[in-house]
């Protein structure tokens, strides 16, 4: 899928109930508490795995895809970034110590940020999985957002559950 295309539509996810989008079709494997986790087909015939927490206009997002791929998806209705720009941002979880997010990308009402395949993505999201308030950040250090990760580590199971479903079928729930 096309990176921009790609982009608008995790953002209009993000903004919507996604039956609404005629590309689309996911159905909910899970939730817990302020957390759902969905499998995403998208018209092109690739598919992702979501799992998101959302508080009123603000939501944070782990996109999984069956390359093993992670997106983090930070999102606010009261964001209009516009289209291509980046910057470094900062992420806590439980004051445990800062992770850099360099050269997020900033697009429309979305900060998102693929999470290096390597022990550094594994630790950041096992401290997700243990936290229980995570922290967004500017370049400044001073807070932007806040989110509860109540619930985080069975939903992230379910993230991994739901992507190992992806690359064994394309709908790993027939």
């Amino acid at each position: 899928m096309h990176a921009n295309r790609w982009l608008l539509l995790a953002g209009l996810i993000a903004a919507q109930p996604l039956p609404a989008l005629a590309e689309t079709q996911s159905e909910v494997v899970f939730t817990l508490r302020a957390w759902e986790v969905r499998a995403v087909w998208f018209d092109d015939g690739t598919a992702s795995c979501v799992a998101q927490v959302s508080d009123g206009s603000d939501s944070f997002s782990v996109w999984g895809n069956p390359d093993k791929s992670i997106r983090l998806q930070f999102y606010s209705d009261a964001w209009d970034f516009g289209e291509g720009d980046t910057a470094d941002l900062e992420v806590e979880v439980d004051r445990r110590g800062e992770w850099n997010l360099t050269n997020a990308e900033l697009y429309l009402q979305s900060v998102l940020f693929d999470i290096p395949d390597s022990g550094d993505g594994v630790d950041f999201l096992t401290e997700v999985m243990r936290g229980n308030s995570m922290y967004l950040r500017n370049d400044d250090g001073e807070d932007v957002v806040s989110y509860s990760l109540s619930g985080s580590s069975a939903s992230i199971q379910a993230l991994i559950d739901c992507v190992d479903g992806l690359e064994r079928s394309p709908n790993p729930f027939n």
